[in-house]
């Protein structure tokens, strides 16, 4: 009797420890199963966002204007080099412009003052001319009428909204302004022999660009 009763206890550790490995064996499938899982998510996850870095940073070293704003100018001009040419519809005249306002430069055409914007960009740009030369008929030109102005950036339009007569010495002419504007001014009155005490002025707003 205490025999089988032996054998019927070791029976049953046997059947616990086959359980027990069972579980163990269980158990270590499932982690096994899921860290596997878990490392093929983050690997995959990396290298996706490991290859969408690169696609972007291959990009943008491509093309830089990407990362910022696209600039009308991306070079200065410097002084005395010409810039472009503005279209006086009114007269159906073409005049060549040239960076800087020195007798050099007002001597070969129209004079662009250094200190302000280039056309085409927010803000003053100021150009000027000798009322004897190229800016002989500019009284013609009044409210209303369009000053083109073609550049390496394109060609910009715009449109007289103001005609001002000031003193030579006036430095409105050339404050900065809030939208794009051209100002054009040249001496005045137009007649007048020797050196002219006042300036005509036109302000004119960008339309189209």
């Amino acid at each position: 009797m205490a025999r089988f009763k032996n054998k019927r206890s070791h029976r049953k550790k046997r059947i616990y420890l086959l359980s027990f490995l069972v579980v163990v064996i269980l158990f270590g499938v499932w982690f096994s199963t899921t860290n596997i899982y878990k490392f093929a998510k983050g690997y995959l996850a990396y290298k996706t966002d490991s290859t969408s870095t690169f696609v972007q940073e291959t990009k943008a070293q491509a093309s830089p204007t990407l990362n910022k704003k696209e600039e009308l100018y991306p070079t200065r001009p410097e002084i005395g080099e010409e810039i472009g040419e503005l279209y006086i519809p009114k007269l159906n005249a073409t005049l060549p412009i040239y960076h800087g306002t020195n007798e050099d430069e007002l001597e070969k055409g129209v004079g662009h003052f250094a200190g302000s914007v280039l056309p085409g960009e927010n803000d003053n740009s100021v150009l000027s001319g000798h009322r004897d030369t190229v800016f002989r008929k500019l009284g013609e030109v009044g409210e209303g009428d369009e000053l083109i102005v073609r550049t390496s950036a394109g060609e910009f339009t715009y449109k007289v909204n103001k005609v001002r007569i000031v003193d030579e010495d006036d430095r409105t002419v050339i404050v900065p302004k809030p939208r794009a504007t051209l100002t054009v001014s040249t001496c005045y009155p137009f007649n007048f022999i020797g050196s002219a005490p006042e300036r005509y002025v036109l302000v004119a707003h960008l339309i189209s660009k």
